[in-house]
């Protein structure tokens, strides 16, 4: 999108309009203890040739190699007429949809991903989306305190990802919110059901509940779900929205459902694009709307009988008073969140389940031929989707640099957020890959251990 700076004369006119002295006046209310000073780390400015010249030495370092790296962002086959749709003019510089009567195409673009999301969940209502999986977990956990009322306290298990676990750290810790560690089984490398125990009849808010973990293993979700609702705690399901199309919906969780449904939409038409933009979603059951970030598109008809669409629900303080708001939450990944939909459209109930079962079935072979390498093994013996943990008889990251020294993206080490495991590697396969990448993978991983 062109910038066009103000010049000098501009920026006076602008002040003296409104009667400032100077830019520094119109930020006077914040504390000077509080303002950064000069931004001594930060270049010049260069001019358009520069700029052109350094993105464009910046995109050729992104060589392609052969990726095994999930964690949370998975490299799945986006169908070209996706993004050829998604950057029309009237979805890529569409805006939020403040004027109903002006901006029907995209209100009903994000009611049918409202629609898709609730189906996929096996929730009551989805939200128009979010800045992604991590703050979308964190909001989850925001939205259960607020429902329970009494308790602020949140178990927080050690198989959700550590970096969603810092995101939503960093956004609570000044709430007065707790989160509580939850230890893994050893064996299997999900949730210790025993450790839950510890907390059992204790004043608890919510239990978040990943699916699958980030180790890729399967939790026992229906288990975990009814502990939670037998603590008066609410249920927060944190998936992986390409499983769905083939494990149980959170709203099926248990006995009740899980409360809440959140996750990351990557898999769903983003590419990996460097590490984004990608999108969150979030979905709950009906009695929790009233508490839900962001904003609900809504299907009615006008005074003719024409079907119509509308921002039914907008809790955001753009729209109330500050105080009765529940999030900033509102515009952000309007345009991803275009392309998830259509993507969706174009696969399919049946094409979703084909993509998934292919992922799950490409990393159950990674990992039989990546454990009969010798200073190889298989860590956790839970059923998983599309990550496995390996642990390696080296240091995980003097493989890795020699596994991509051969053109491959070996996988993500685990050593720093989880030295206990010791030389730990957490390998991903979807659905891209073809024998020949498994057993390119292999061999790469033969000769960096040899």
């Amino acid at each position: 999108m062109p910038f066009i700076p103000h010049t000098e004369p501009d920026v006076a006119a602008m002040l003296a309009s409104i009667g400032a002295p100077d830019i520094d006046a119109l930020f006077d209310e914040i504390p000077a203890a509080l303002r950064a000073g000069k931004l001594t780390q930060v270049p010049a400015g260069m001019n358009e040739m520069q700029v052109t010249r350094l993105m464009s030495e910046r995109a050729s370092l992104d060589t392609p190699l052969l990726n095994f790296i999930g964690a949370g962002a998975y490299e799945h086959h986006i169908p070209a007429a996706v993004w050829q749709i998604a950057t029309r003019g009237e979805f890529y510089s569409a805006y939020t949809p403040y004027q109903a009567e002006a901006s029907q195409g995209t209100l009903q673009v994000l009611y049918e991903y409202q629609t898709m999301m609730a189906s996929l969940t096996g929730m009551d209502v989805s939200n128009a989306s979010l800045y992604d999986g991590a703050s979308g977990l964190a909001e989850a956990i925001l939205m259960a305190v607020r429902t329970h009322k009494t308790s602020r306290r949140v178990l927080l298990p050690a198989t959700v990802s550590p970096i969603y676990r810092s995101v939503v750290q960093s956004v609570v810790k000044l709430q007065d919110i707790e989160l509580i560690d939850v230890p893994f089984d050893a064996a299997t490398g999900t949730i210790a059901l025993d450790a839950l125990q510890r907390h059992a009849g204790s004043d608890i808010a919510a239990l978040v509940i990943p699916q699958p973990n980030f180790f890729g293993a399967l939790e026992n979700v229906d288990a975990l779900t009814d502990w939670a609702h037998a603590q008066n705690a609410l249920a927060i399901a944190l998936v992986n929205p390409l499983t769905l199309a083939l494990l149980k919906a959170p709203g099926n969780w248990g006995g009740k459902g899980a409360d809440i449904a959140v996750g990351d939409g990557q898999p769903l038409g983003a590419p990996l694009s460097s590490g984004g933009p990608y999108f969150g979603f979030m979905c709950c059951k009906q009695a929790l709307v009233r508490q839900m970030p962001g904003r609900i598109i809504g299907r009615t008809v006008d005074l003719e009988g024409k079907v119509g669409f509308t921002l039914t629900l907008q809790a955001r303080e753009q729209h109330i008073r500050r105080a009765k708001a529940t999030s900033n939450i509102c515009s952000n990944q309007g345009l991803v969140v275009t392309a998830a939909t259509i993507h969706m459209a174009l696969l399919g109930v049946d094409g979703l389940r084909r993509v998934a079962a292919a992922s799950h079935a490409n990393t159950q072979a990674l990992s039989a031929l990546a454990s009969g390498v010798h200073g190889v093994k298989r860590l956790f013996n839970a059923p998983h989707f599309h990550e496995v943990v390996l642990q390696l008889a080296k240091p995980v990251h003097e493989v890795l640099k020699k596994m991509q020294g051969q053109g491959v993206l070996g996988g993500y080490d685990l050593s720093a957020h989880y030295p206990q495991l010791g030389n730990a590697l957490l390998v991903c396969a979807t659905e891209t890959k073809t024998a020949e990448d498994l057993q390119r993978y292999v061999d790469a991983l033969r000769h960096a251990l040899s």
